[in-house]
């Protein structure tokens, strides 16, 4: 089976995965920070609104700066034939996955949304290996998924009987992940032949009436408000996360191997759990610093190359 019939139901084409240049690896350690504030961001910002509704004003704001730099940059927004189809399978993960990780996150501390999303990255590395031409598993990337497990499992186990954090969150959350891994290997795939732009303003546009019905239906009788500290973290979800990174993300996934390009993400969960203590104060625990170290390895594993 050559390249073009292995994801031809994704993609026109053959998939582009060449190794990141200095430049786009200092960019991927840039975003990797950047989105370590993202699980606390999304904490603070529950403290003022619920899951759904958050999740609709984050991306009515992404949306805006995602829109405004394609039209700044003449991107043709058009859907051409044959794409709608496509976007709307990403656009049901993105959905999925957003759902998910609001509300396990709701349920559990910041400093553990942050280190089980970003185990997505051997998600990433599963889906690839089942999906991309090149990105097979080998026994490196195997250990490196133990590794990483191993370290969700030390992170648990001390609070599996105690109520200081929900394990229903911590679950929820990792099943974020898994969403998060499968749609990084969709949208590599898709932008063989869509726009990034394009894409991601299709997906979002057709994501925000599913929260809106979804916070319609089950959270009219939850608070709303909007505090000080509540709109600078919609102002970080929605203008840094889904704006900035977003748009460097797909970018950049067009061209560059998806595998390679995840390992830099290591840094994602440390940068998360020292966001998660200097501005909501959670605790750096022995355990929850070194299951963020054992996910670090083992996502640095599963990225290794011979």
């Amino acid at each position: 089976m050559n390249k073009t019939e292995s994801t031809g139901r994704l993609t026109s084409g053959h998939v582009i995965s060449e190794d990141p240049t200095g430049k786009i690896i200092i960019l991927s350690l840039l975003l990797a920070f950047l989105w370590g504030g993202n699980s606390p961001s999304i904490k603070v910002g529950l403290n003022d609104l619920p899951p759904m509704a958050l999740a609709f004003v984050r991306f009515c704001i992404g949306l805006v700066i995602v829109g405004g730099w394609s039209l700044y940059r003449r991107i043709p927004l058009g859907l051409k034939p044959g794409e709608f189809s496509r976007l709307s399978l990403l656009t049901v993960i993105f959905i999925l996955q957003i759902i998910t990780l609001n509300t396990g996150t709701h349920y559990t501390s910041a400093s553990r949304s942050t280190i089980f999303i970003n185990a997505y990255p051997f998600f990433t590395a599963i889906f690839a290996h089942l999906w991309i031409p090149g990105e097979r598993l080998s026994f490196f990337k195997t250990l490196g998924i133990i590794v990483a497990f191993s370290g969700v499992i030390i992170t648990v186990a001390p609070n599996l009987g105690s109520g200081e954090t929900s394990v229903i969150g911590d679950i929820i959350v990792i099943v974020s992940g898994c969403f998060l891994g499968l749609r990084v290997v969709v949208t590599k795939l898709l932008v063989q032949s869509i726009h990034p732009y394009r894409l991601l303003v299709w997906y979002l546009v057709l994501s925000l009436p599913c929260y809106a019905l979804l916070s319609f239906i089950f959270e009219r009788g939850a608070p709303f408000q909007i505090s000080l500290a509540g709109a600078a973290a919609l102002l970080y979800q929605g203008g840094i996360i889904a704006g900035f990174c977003f748009l460097a993300w797909t970018t950049i996934l067009e061209k560059y191997s998806a595998s390679k390009l995840v390992v830099f993400f290591f840094a994602t969960p440390l940068s998360g759990v020292v966001f998660s203590n200097l501005f909501l104060g959670d605790v750096l625990t022995p355990t929850l610093l070194g299951g963020a170290v054992l996910v670090a390895i083992g996502i640095c594993l599963v990225n290794m190359r011979r």
